[in-house]
């Protein structure tokens, strides 16, 4: 595997890959679709259900059908549907319950994450804007706002969303974290850098800040350094794995093939 070449060319494939139009931000355990920015917009879970999202498929798909009107119904089902991959069928629930509920922003939020997901970009940003106002916005949606508007190539715009997001969390790793991948997707990696190791530092970085600032740290050669970053202070058998993930990210950085096929780790996360 080679390490050292051109940092602008090898970047250049690597963002070229699909999964970055999918917009999809990936633990090394499992995969979390683009935009889940639940917590204060998210209704009340079922404890049963919460536990197996294929159970809570299950339980919510139930319940919708049998009161498909219900708003908050709607919201768990295609919660639950988005957390076990149908995402298409997701965004089919989610839309027509903010037919019927058109002013329902947790509703309108949920919608906005499913269509990101679907990679529909500029309808989910326009819906995501239907969910907060600016006399009271929500920081979480405006990060997401921010990666879509970088899926969409608009990273000067992107960086003005997630200044505003810190401007109501300062120093927020999940926001941080954004932002540092905007600038990968700018090539300026050694921005990208500063960035995600400022949402490193803050010590309330999830798993995918260390992930993703071990491949900006690879991507520059420096492979010992993003090594030791992906598998510190974690069991040997994480860490191992997470080493093995690295290498798989940042050998297709040099593979010509790589463009078509999806590259799940490279891209940008979003609060949970």
């Amino acid at each position: 595997m080679r390490l050292h070449s051109s940092p602008a060319r090898s970047l250049a494939r690597l963002l070229g890959s699909a999964a970055l139009a999918a917009m999809l931000a990936t633990g090394l355990g499992g995969c979390q679709t683009m935009s889940d920015i639940t917590g204060s917009i998210t209704s009340k879970p079922d404890a049963t259900a919460d536990a197996d999202p294929r159970r809570a498929v299950e339980i919510y798909g139930e319940r919708y059908r049998a009161n498909p009107k219900d708003a908050d119904l709607a919201l768990a089902y295609g919660q639950a549907l988005r957390a076990t991959g149908q995402r298409a069928q997701a965004a089919a629930v989610l839309e027509q319950a903010t037919i019927i509920h058109p002013g329902h922003k947790p509703l309108l939020a949920a919608y906005g994450r499913a269509l990101a997901d679907n990679g529909s970009f500029q309808a989910a940003f326009d819906v995501l804007t239907r969910a907060h106002t600016p006399e009271n916005p929500d920081w979480r949606i405006l990060s997401v706002q921010g990666a879509v508007l970088d899926q969409l190539g608009r990273h000067d715009e992107a960086r003005g969303y997630y200044a505003s997001a810190l401007a109501i969390v300062p120093d927020e790793p999940s926001v941080l974290s954004n932002l540092g991948m905007s600038y990968v997707l700018s090539k300026n990696l050694p921005k990208a850098e500063e960035t995600l190791r400022k949402a490193y530092a803050t010590g309330r970085a999830d798993a995918r800040v260390r992930q993703n600032l071990g491949l900006v740290v690879g991507l520059q050669g420096r492979f010992a350094e993003a090594e030791s970053i992906v598998k510190a202070d974690l069991p040997p058998d994480q860490a191992a794995t997470n080493v093995a993930y690295l290498k798989q990210m940042l050998s297709r950085k040099d593979d010509p093939r790589a463009g078509s096929g999806k590259v799940p780790m490279a891209s940008l996360n979003t609060p949970d």
